[in-house]
């Protein structure tokens, strides 16, 4: 796991609390031991498979709601600006206020509560405050570095640089 996303789990733990995390994640291994992993399990849209099959077809992607186009939030409209700023055209989104078996689906697969989620080469990232820390601190663009992707904000410090 990259520095990046290192410092990201460091600050959800903050935020959640280590030991409250820690509670979390063996109540969901307990229920996935006793076969009912929160999720539905049948293989419809919101059980893990599927939402493991969504996560791993792009090399980013973001639930949300609402679309790039048209974000139904004010915390998924950041997401989409500061994919924009950083000239990322090419992911994926999916509106989770279609279908409300996905929406939960992706909570319970992340084990974070809140949308917007973000995953970057399958990993979950987090949510509008995380990727917005990593786009302050530069983080963000070695991340997206690591998935073949310039990172706009670099040809625009060149520009700056120039002038």
């Amino acid at each position: 796991m990259s520095g990046a996303l290192r410092a990201a789990w460091r600050l959800r733990g903050a935020a959640w609390g280590w030991a409250g995390r820690r509670r979390r994640l063996s109540q969901a291994a307990a229920g996935e031991a006793e076969g009912s992993g929160g999720d539905g399990g049948g293989g419809g849209s919101g059980s893990r498979e599927a939402v493991e099959r969504l996560v791993r077809a792009h090399p980013v992607v973001v639930f949300m709601k609402g679309s790039p186009a048209q974000p139904l939030c004010g915390f998924s409209n950041a997401v989409v600006q500061i994919l924009r700023l950083h000239g990322v055209q090419d992911y994926r989104a999916h509106d989770v206020l279609q279908d409300p078996d996905l929406r939960q689906g992706i909570k319970n697969y992340s084990n974070w509560p809140t949308i917007p989620q973000v995953y970057l080469n399958g990993e979950f990232v987090g949510g509008c405050d995380i990727l917005l820390q990593m786009h302050q601190n530069g983080d963000l663009v070695e991340e997206l570095k690591k998935l073949g992707i310039r990172s706009a904000l670099l040809d625009a410090e060149k520009d700056q640089d120039k002038k």
